[in-house]
């Protein structure tokens, strides 16, 4: 995996978070790539990600692109004083994958402001073609603990 030194110390935070299982786990995605400007990831297209006629979910390529925008907006923040929180996403579900393949999602910021970022999702099946095209809005809010 690569990863952007400048923001070692987030993902490892990140990465780290107390071994606490969440939706990315569940669907089996999986970082391939972490910096300020380029979030990539895969997920495999399984039981798990499958709708009942064994192609890909489209709610499953949301949450992907949803993961994507969320920790790359969070990884631009300085401290951990605060996060980002999806607040808006579309997607455009251009072409299906059959069960046992694998997707890749690339994530890069179009506006990155103090309140609110704004990314864009591209999700490819394993011969670079479109499946989704996705935008997330996201608020950057106080971080809540506990």
């Amino acid at each position: 995996m690569f990863i952007e030194e400048s923001i070692r110390e987030k993902v490892d935070a990140y990465l780290g978070s107390g071994g606490q299982p969440h939706m990315g786990h569940a669907l089996g995605i999986a970082f391939t790539h972490m910096s300020r400007d380029k979030m990539m990831a895969t997920m495999p297209v399984n039981e798990h990600t499958v709708q009942p006629f064994r192609v890909l979910h489209g709610g499953a390529s949301v949450v992907l692109a949803e993961t994507l925008a969320s920790v790359g907006a969070w990884m631009n923040l300085h401290g951990n004083d605060k996060t980002a929180v999806g607040i808006e996403i579309n997607a455009n579900h251009i072409r299906s994958v059959p069960e046992g393949r694998t997707v890749t999602g690339i994530a890069e910021p179009i506006q990155r402001g103090r309140s609110i970022h704004v990314w864009k999702i591209t999700i490819e099946d394993e011969k670079g073609r479109l499946v989704c095209e996705s935008r997330c809005t996201l608020a950057i809010v106080e971080r809540t603990k506990g």
